[in-house]
């Protein structure tokens, strides 16, 4: 057999390998007549290597990242494209961050920008050999310069495609539910999946289940947006879905397996926690902490987010969880728009509440994420007596999180919003609080 005809080459970073192994899922079921190879590039420098090895072969260089780590990512880009380049190789960027910021992704150095879901867009240009023309999902520059974008990649049901790559013997936490109908305005999961639930069905979780259990594989975790909202398409649990779900998976992975669930990577929404699912979780699953949502202890700014919830469902929600038995981390955003003294206070309060019940707070500071209806906003805002505070409860072991780093990120991206201003209505309105 001769060589290959297409080689993709993927940027491979720990931080995004689930996106990157979803794609070699659906690739790896996919019947294509392109003969192709992968190659993984776990540094720029391994990256480069693998370009310059593949010769004048048409080369698909893959990038995926989140809109924090878009900037020095450009750069990294920079350094590859000095290392090796060609006519031959072609820089995708995909993932949130192209979908929400084409034009800025292409000025930032890539060829091309994927926009959606990235499956059937990369199964489209392995069968293609690299060729963009035609293929939905993409933007990408003309040969007169102009921005080409072709829509919106088509969304295909989640049992269309593996969770992970079986063929590159690639793992992580199984996705079972893709979008979110709360579309709370500083996330972009919404925005960039749709604000619906789509769910894995439970056969097709079940699948998974038994095929990392055969590779010797012990610890079942999920990717959801929101965990007890596995089986529903509204704003009410379904508890029997739920338990069916974790039922299988209990049977599936086996005596010596675990299964995780409403923890690390995933969450649970407040109002949903309840005695009863508390149990459930308890009776077949190995985690011993669950991470909650509350995102601020103000009820002006919960409202103005769009969260669906208020402060009081937050500390329902922790007592239950720490009375069941469980180790409860709470999310909390701070300087989010709109936010003054009081809501700050409201947070600390809250934070402090939460941290004497024994819970431990996950701070973040806003950001203003391509893609949501606060793209526009000014950078979250954390003053020096909330500082001060933050660093009181971090120092007693209640209080940890990268809320600091996310400070320079949101000045970025403002930065970078504001470099790239949205024409007309689609330009954030930033709320209004009332009195």
């Amino acid at each position: 057999m001769s060589g290959p005809e297409l080689v993709l080459v993927l940027r491979y970073r720990k931080a995004v390998t689930y996106g990157f192994h979803a794609l070699l899922g659906a690739l790896g079921e996919h019947e294509t007549a392109t003969r192709y190879e992968v190659r993984f590039g776990e540094s720029a420098e391994e990256a480069a290597r693998h370009i310059r090895e593949a010769g004048t072969v048409r080369t698909l260089v893959l990038w995926s990242f989140y809109s924090p780590d878009a900037a020095a990512l450009a750069e990294e880009l920079k350094q590859i494209r000095a290392m090796c380049d060609g006519p031959n190789v072609t820089h995708l960027a995909g993932g949130v961050h192209a979908t929400a910021e084409p034009v800025q992704t292409l000025d930032a150095g890539w060829d091309m920008a994927a926009i959606g879901e990235g499956e059937s867009t990369l199964l489209s240009l392995v069968d293609a050999k690299g060729d963009p023309t035609g293929i939905t999902g993409l933007a990408y520059r003309d040969a007169t310069g102009a921005v080409k974008k072709t829509g919106k990649a088509r969304q295909r049901p989640l049992d269309d495609f593996p969770g992970f790559a079986l063929k590159w013997d690639r793992f992580n936490a199984l996705e079972i539910t893709r979008g979110c109908i709360y579309a709370c305005r500083f996330c972009q999961t919404p925005f960039m999946f749709s604000a619906k639930f789509r769910h894995r069905s439970l056969e097709n979780v079940r699948w998974h289940v038994d095929r990392m259990r055969a590779r010797g594989l012990r610890d079942v975790r999920f990717i959801t947006p929101t965990a007890l909202s596995y089986g529903t398409q509204t704003d009410e649990p379904n508890l029997s879905a739920v338990e069916e779900l974790l039922a299988s998976c209990r049977e599936g992975i086996g005596p010596n397996g675990r299964v995780f669930f409403g923890s690390f990577p995933s969450e649970i929404r407040p109002e949903h926690v309840s005695r009863e699912a508390l149990r459930l979780v308890k009776k077949y699953c190995d985690n011993d902490n669950i991470i909650v949502g509350a995102q601020s202890g103000s009820d002006r700014v919960l409202g103005a987010a769009k969260r669906g919830h208020g402060v009081e469902e937050v500390k329902r929600a922790a007592r239950l969880g720490i009375e069941e038995g469980f180790r409860i981390n709470v999310d909390m955003i701070f300087g989010m728009p709109g936010e003054d003294r009081r809501d700050v206070e409201d947070s600390l309060a809250l934070a402090r509440e939460l941290a004497d019940l024994g819970a431990r707070i996950h701070a973040h500071t806003f950001m203003p994420l391509p893609g949501t209806p606060w793209r526009d906003a000014p950078p979250g805002d954390v003053d020096p007596a909330t500082i001060s505070e933050v660093d009181r409860l971090s120092q007693r072991g209640a209080l940890y999180g990268h809320w600091q780093k996310q400070r320079d990120h949101a000045v970025r991206l403002a930065a970078a919003a504001e470099a790239y201003p949205r024409p007309g209505r689609s330009r954030t309105l930033l709320p209004t609080l009332p009195d």
